[in-house]
């Protein structure tokens, strides 16, 4: 009896729980870091290569979509912080059926970035240190970002504060200077002004169309955002820290991307024939076009950077995410338990064996496998998205019926824009069948989709009785009640 006492004292090897240790400057830099990912350092050519001057308008489009996926989002986090966060509220919106699909599926999408983000680095990295072998630097990245996040929460929290700060200066930057050259302020007299924008087939040089076309592929750049309302579970005030990240996607989106790709646009003329080649990319070209010095490798520091962001910040999300479908009986008890500082061990060293795995099969197998492997992951975050506006519109009605003084952040006149979310979402879908470069994509996740579906419905007939998940959020209120008052 005294050995389990102490060791129930311990928290190691045990069914334990988070503990809050995020700060709420690790809370905005989080949410920040979610906005701003590799893809828009070097995703962004193709897109103006297909649309031209008008991918401004593709991602002013694809930015609003977020912002009301984020508001929604934050109404039911606020009114119910979860660290299962979307997963918890579909479950409690539309079923188990729907809670089990979103987190597995989710853990899946990030399980796999964590492999592919490694294999970017190790790319990157080995450009300056060619007599380290790729696989083993990327091994590297995984241990050292893992053992970040074994140590504790508030380690992730620091590590993403400094990985995002520096993607953040980069993007100041960038404007600051662009700004300066479009407008002939400096260096004087090589300014093309806003000629880029309207020269070479005006600003809708493949049609208007051209435009919508890339927003199923713009979307996946804004993937991570919504991380900050799984974070604020183990954050001192979830609510006020979900309302405030969530308030500020609105002008995180227009700065960090909507005026970066203006004055990208505006510096590089858009049928330059980008790749998503550093060197090449469109970022690069700019600063080159400024006269930076050294702009390949500044480059390659910011999107390295931008890479470990999200590689850090999978780690955490998958971990978090099974830690909460454990709670619902979705996956083996010992993955909630927890260490002295309240970090599920077993959850993270999960997700990096997959990791592990993935990169294996990049290095060491046929690239088709690990293609088919991305690609299955492609629509996953649009799936996630419609669940969570369809989650809202449940949720929303019942919280005006049983709990209206939760309701302090709501959604701007639901339903409506609840509905046009939907409908955007589901046209995006749409896109992804007939863009034939991007059908892969959709068939691949399609049948991740329906894997997931099956294995529910063999959980369900032959796995333990899932918990309700009404009751799950509860408790977790109730511990976090106690905790502040202790």
């Amino acid at each position: 009896m005294a050995e389990a006492a102490a060791e129930k004292r311990d928290g190691s090897g045990q069914e334990g729980h988070l503990q809050p240790g995020l700060k709420r400057r690790h809370m905005t830099m989080i949410s920040l870091g979610g906005i701003i990912g590799a893809g828009l350092f070097v995703g962004t050519g193709p897109i103006l290569n297909q649309a031209g001057p008008a991918t401004i308008l593709t991602y002013l489009l694809t930015g609003a979509l977020l912002i009301l996926i984020m508001r929604m989002l934050g109404e039911m986090a606020v009114a119910q912080p979860s660290v299962g966060s979307f997963s918890d509220y579909g479950r409690m919106a539309l079923g188990n059926w729907a809670g089990f699909s979103i987190g597995w599926l989710y853990w899946y999408f990030w399980a796999i970035v964590v492999g592919f983000e490694a294999t970017v680095a190790a790319s990157i990295m080995g450009q300056y240190i060619p007599s380290v072998a790729p696989w083993l630097i990327a091994l590297a990245l995984v241990l050292i970002l893992t053992a970040t996040n074994l140590y504790s929460v508030g380690s992730y929290g620091e590590f993403e504060f400094w990985f995002a700060g520096i993607k953040v200066v980069a993007i100041i930057l960038f404007i600051g200077l662009g700004a300066l050259f479009v407008f002939g302020l400096w260096p004087l007299g090589n300014s093309p002004g806003l000629s880029n924008l309207y020269a070479d087939g005006g600003f809708f040089p493949n049609g208007p169309l051209a435009m919508f076309s890339g927003v199923a592929t713009v979307i996946f750049a804004f993937v991570g955002a919504e991380i900050v309302t799984i974070a604020a579970a183990e954050s001192n005030e979830p609510g006020r820290n979900v309302a405030r990240a969530t308030n500020a996607v609105i002008y995180r989106v227009l700065l960090f991307y909507v005026i970066s790709v203006f004055f990208v646009a505006a510096i590089v003329p858009w049928d330059t024939g980008f790749t998503e080649d550093i060197i090449k990319s469109p970022f690069t070209l700019a600063f080159d076009r400024m006269g930076i010095p050294f702009a390949p490798d500044l480059m390659n520091f910011v999107v390295l950077t931008a890479v470990l962001s999200v590689l850090n910040s999978s780690l955490y999300t998958t971990s978090r995410m099974l830690f909460a479908l454990t709670r619902h009986n979705d996956a083996p008890r010992f993955m909630t338990n927890t260490t002295r500082r309240g970090v599920p061990i077993w959850a993270i060293l999960t997700g990096t064996i997959f990791a592990y795995v993935s990169v294996a099969i990049f290095y060491f197998f046929p690239s088709e496998v690990f293609t088919w492997l991305i690609n299955a992951s492609g629509a996953i975050a649009l799936f996630v998205y419609l669940l969570i506006a369809i989650s809202e519109l449940v949720m929303r009605r019942r919280l005006e019926r049983e709990a209206p003084e939760r309701l302090q952040l709501k959604m701007w006149f639901y339903p409506w824009l609840t509905y046009l979310s939907i409908v955007g979402i589901v046209a995006v879908l749409i896109g992804m069948a007939i863009i034939s470069s991007l059908r892969p994509l959709l068939i691949a996740s399609l049948i991740s989709l329906g894997v997931m579906l099956v294995a529910y419905m063999l959980r369900k007939a032959f796995g333990p009785p899932q918990r309700d998940p009404s009751e799950v959020i509860r408790e977790s209120e109730t511990r976090r009640e106690s905790e502040t008052t202790s």
